[in-house]
């Protein structure tokens, strides 16, 4: 940008060089269209991703279909089976369990598309971040499945068991809605791990800080148990407290993050500025 002398006068136009953050700023200049076509290409990317993660998995779909149901067998009683009442229901949860399958051996490839998507928007100092946002994002959906998998959902099942085995009813789970629950489970405490990971980059940021999160726990913790009664099928004590323990060590951890990341990004502003 340029001054302009006024008329007459022998002066030289006075030059003010550009901003610096104009270079490496947020990318703002993408229009609205660009942006969708942006997203675009990131989902089908990522799609081809989770298509070669089901490929790969078919091969071993009976095995991984046993290893899923084998929490839901182990608390059933004595003469209890899971049972397929519907001629496609196998077919049908060999197909989600493809899916979730392809999904999961995918994630880290899935993770880099949406950071792809996201960095346009970031400072060039931000997006150095690429790989701890894949790693940790990685790491906490599949800390969510491995905590629903071996502790939340043979819990729920263990207690509805023991529940009609006290009232003396025969007990016989359809494959479908068992397996149902599971995704659900699945995909809830898939998200519910990524506290920390999103916590990082908002402190990153100088969004939060350790201070904010704590001033926050009640309502977080609010927020904790509306999530876990709408994760859980019922909302007795026992399974809201286990769903519930998770969010809150989560969110403990979660203030050490920003306490430990502030104080950096604090430093780092500090030695740009000097």
């Amino acid at each position: 940008m340029a001054l302009v002398p006024f008329p007459g006068s022998q002066s030289t136009a006075l030059e003010i060089p550009p901003d610096d953050d104009e270079d490496v700023g947020p990318g703002g200049r993408m229009s609205f269209l660009e942006h969708l076509e942006e997203l675009r290409i990131r989902i089908i990317r990522a799609c081809l991703g989770v298509l070669l993660g089901i490929v790969l998995c078919v091969y071993w779909i009976q095995d991984i279909v046993q290893f899923l149901l084998e929490p839901a067998r182990r608390v059933l009683p004595e003469g209890a089976a899971l049972v397929a009442n519907q001629p496609g229901e196998g077919f049908s949860v060999s197909v989600v369990v493809s899916l979730i399958a392809g999904c999961v051996l995918a994630s880290p490839y899935i993770m880099w598309q949406v950071w792809k998507f996201i960095a346009p928007g970031l400072y060039s100092n931000e997006k150095r971040y690429a790989i701890p946002f894949v790693v940790m994002s990685t790491a906490g959906f599949l800390g969510g499945a491995a905590f629903n998998h071996y502790i939340a959902f043979p819990s729920l099942m263990a207690f509805f068991a023991g529940f009609t085995e006290w009232l003396d009813l025969l007990y016989l789970p359809t494959t479908r809605l068992v397996f149902g629950l599971y995704v659900k489970m699945l995909i809830g405490l898939g998200l519910v791990f990524q506290m920390p990971t999103v916590v990082f980059f908002l402190a990153k940021m100088n969004l939060v800080t350790a201070r904010f999160l704590i001033s926050q726990f009640r309502h977080a913790f609010l927020i904790f148990v509306i999530v876990a009664a709408l994760i859980t099928p019922t909302s007795d004590p026992l399974n809201l407290a286990i769903f519930t323990a998770p969010m809150v060590v989560l969110y403990g951890f979660s203030i050490c993050i920003a306490w430990a990341v502030s104080p950096a990004r604090r430093g780092d502003d500090d030695s740009d500025a000097g």
